[in-house]
């Protein structure tokens, strides 16, 4: 899509016949990293993430190198690509974090406009998804029976590259290794636990409502941070069938990645391959009452990073 940056290189992993491998993609070509850089411990994401200090210098020169490589290339036209991470330890997902998803929200609530929230002396807050509940570009997420109000979520992912602690604001972003797209999948009429008044504290079930399989489509690939020079800068959509529904911006994001993870990094050690969703805009079927069913194709852009596709089923 017109806007997309191209970036010298994404992480990525795809399928081959020993199993999962990570690899560069470099243009239209698709190289195996660890074979690319002579580096053994480069065969899957998470392992170039746990070295992410030194790696983040070697992909960038093997990058950099390619053209000149005798190392077999594959056309990525033809590549099966899967998520970049199956497993992440982590999945930190940020609740209400754009200014128009809570102003929808509330209007559809009868509650007046939120607050800048910094105002109110506020901080980011998250809930947590299962790692397990991850799924590929272009795999079927099969919920339809599971939900009957099932919803799609736009996400920025920040996919963290090393340990974090106590990070100063000003330092934030230097943890982030690169940038992907998640879809937050969300079962709306699973959230609500049965049989328990609506105004108990414990109403809420997040693990129904957020974890169940396949519930986090990630991908296709991860941008690194290095060519995603503000975060906040990026324009995002998503369509359900081919009609858009969300059009916004991580600009009205009403915290900012940085001060997510700083938030996060409290007396919390993030690791690498901790994965950061960073919240959706409006546009999600919570708003209008219209929810994904059997069949339907969701499909997300991310300015910068580029598409996934998912279909339920």
């Amino acid at each position: 899509m017109a806007g997309t940056k191209r970036a010298g290189y994404k992480l990525a992993t795809y399928k081959t016949s020993e199993g999962p491998r990570a690899g560069l993609i470099i243009g239209e070509e698709v190289f195996d990293a660890a074979k690319l850089t002579g580096k053994a411990e480069y065969a899957t994401v998470m392992g170039i993430l746990a070295h992410w200090r030194t790696a983040e210098g070697a992909l960038k020169q093997a990058a950099a190198a390619a053209g000149k490589s005798r190392i077999k290339r594959l056309p990525l036209a033809k590549t099966k690509l899967l998520a970049p991470i199956s497993t992440p330890p982590t999945i930190f997902c940020a609740g209400a974090n754009y200014a128009d998803h809570a102003a929808a929200m509330a209007r559809k609530s009868g509650m007046p406009e939120p607050a800048d929230p910094h105002e109110l002396n506020l901080k980011p807050w998250h809930f947590i998804k299962a790692g397990r509940t991850i799924t590929d570009p272009g795999a079927t997420v099969k919920a339809a029976d599971y939900a009957k109000e099932l919803d799609w979520e736009i996400e920025l992912a920040a996919v963290i590259g090393r340990p974090a602690k106590d990070v100063p604001l000003e330092k934030a972003l230097s943890y982030v290794a690169g940038y992907t797209i998640a879809n937050d999948l969300s079962a709306r009429d699973r959230g609500r636990r049965p049989g328990v008044e609506q105004t108990s504290f414990f109403k809420m079930d997040w693990t129904k409502h957020k974890s169940f399989d396949g519930s986090c489509p990630l991908g296709p690939w991860i941008v690194p941070a290095s060519d995603i020079p503000d975060p906040q800068k990026l324009g995002l959509k998503t369509w359900v069938n081919g009609v858009l529904k969300q059009d916004s911006t991580t600009a009205k994001m009403l915290f900012s990645t940085a001060e997510q993870i700083a938030q996060l990094s409290i007396n919390m050690t993030l690791q690498p391959g901790d994965l950061i969703l960073t919240g959706t805009p409006s546009g999600v079927g919570a708003e209008s009452g219209e929810f994904l069913k059997a069949g339907d194709t969701v499909k997300l852009w991310i300015d910068g990073i580029g598409e996934l596709s998912n279909k339920i089923a």
